[in-house]
C-alpha cells in the first residue's frame, strides 16, 4: 500500500463546479490524481467540499496547480495523510443503495429489495458503484428505454466501472450479446468477479458478456463486434466530444446511445458534437448537477 494524502477545501457549489470543468480540461493533470466533488450534506447543496486524492506528500507545487483550477484567489486548502487503507475501497462502504427505476444495486452489507432487480456490487479498487448519481441516471434511463420499446442486439458499455450497466443492459435485453470496457486494467479483475457474484454468463454468445480494456474503441475485439445499437459511454465530458467521431462508426441508423459523466454545463458541447454526426435528442435526464442524455442516430454521415 502507497501513502495516500489528500488536499481538501469547503467551497461553494459554483467554485466547486468550475473546478471541476477546469480539472478535465487541464491536459498535465497527474493521471494518479483523483479529483471529487460533492455537497458539504444534504440540506446544504450549495456548500460543497473539493477533494483531491494522491498517492505523494503534496509540494508547495502540487498545492499551486490544484490551486490553479480556481478562478481568482484559491480557497485555503487542508492537507493531510491518509492511514494506511485502500482510501477508494474505504469511501464506497457502507453507502446507501440506490434505487433508479426498475433497479436496486446495494454493497452485500445491505439487504435484497424482493420487489426489484437486484444488483450486488462490492466496495472495490474501480468507481462506479451506482452511488454516483450519473450511474443511476443512466440505470433510470436504461429502464425507459426498454418501456419505450427499444431493441438490443449488441450491448457496449465503455467506461464500465465495476460492469454495472452493461450488467442492467443484459438484464432488460437477454438475448444481447455484451461488450464492456473500461481504460483501467484493475476493472478487468472487479469485473469478472461482480460478474459471478451477479451471475452474469461470460462469453461471446447471446446473453453473454465479454470484458475488455481498452482506451475508447482502441481494440479490434470492440471494433469486430459492432456495430452497436445500444452504446453506454458514463465517462467525462471531455472524453466524451474527443471520441465522438470513434463511437459513432460503431453505432447505426436508429442506434440508441446513452452518455453521461457531463455536468449540465457541459450538456451543449457535448451535444453540438454528436448533433453533428447524425445524433439527435430522444430523452434527457437531469440528476442533481449531472445530465444524462439518451440520444438516437438518425443518419450516417
Amino acid at each position: 500500500m502507497t501513502d495516500a494524502w489528500k488536499i481538501s477545501a469547503e467551497v461553494s457549489k459554483t467554485a466547486a463546479r468550475a473546478a471541476l470543468v477546469a480539472h478535465e480540461d487541464a491536459t498535465d493533470w497527474p493521471d494518479t490524481w483523483v479529483v471529487t466533488g460533492m455537497e458539504v450534506a444534504d440540506h446544504l447543496p450549495e456548500e460543497w467540499v473539493f477533494e483531491v486524492y494522491l498517492d505523494q506528500e503534496p509540494t508547495c507545487f502540487d498545492l499551486k496547480r490544484v490551486g490553479g483550477l480556481f478562478e481568482g484567489k484559491p480557497p485555503r486548502f487542508a492537507v493531510e495523510k491518509l492511514p494506511e487503507t485502500d482510501w477508494v475501497t474505504e469511501s464506497q462502504k457502507g453507502v446507501d443503495p440506490i434505487r433508479a427505476g426498475r433497479f436496486h444495486v446495494r454493497t452485500p452489507e445491505h439487504h435484497a429489495d424482493p420487489e426489484m432487480v437486484d444488483f450486488v456490487i462490492p466496495a472495490s479498487q474501480a468507481f462506479g458503484t451506482g452511488q454516483h448519481q450519473t450511474t443511476a441516471g443512466c440505470l433510470a434511463m436504461l429502464d425507459l428505454m426498454k418501456r419505450e420499446g427499444v431493441l438490443a442486439r449488441k450491448i457496449a458499455d465503455i467506461g464500465t466501472g465495476t460492469g454495472l450497466l452493461a450488467f442492467a443492459g443484459m438484464h432488460l435485453w437477454p438475448g444481447a450479446q455484451a461488450t464492456a470496457s473500461d481504460i483501467d486494467p484493475v476493472c478487468a479483475g472487479v469485473v469478472r468477479d461482480n460478474m459471478a457474484l451477479n451471475c452474469v454468463a461470460e462469453g461471446g454468445g447471446a446473453g453473454e458478456l465479454t470484458m475488455v480494456i481498452a482506451d475508447g474503441m482502441d481494440d479490434p475485439l470492440l471494433e469486430l463486434r459492432g456495430p452497436y445499437d445500444l452504446f453506454i459511454a458514463n465517462i467525462l465530458a471531455g472524453p466524451l466530444v474527443e471520441l465522438a467521431p470513434s463511437f459513432a462508426a460503431a453505432i447505426p441508423s436508429g442506434g440508441n446511445l446513452l452518455l453521461a459523466g457531463l455536468l449540465e454545463t457541459q450538456e451543449a458541447r457535448v451535444r453540438r458534437a454528436y448533433r453533428a454526426l447524425g445524433f439527435r435528442l430522444a430523452r434527457r435526464l437531469v440528476k442533481g448537477d449531472w445530465s444524462i442524455l439518451w440520444l438516437r442516430r438518425s443518419r450516417v454521415r
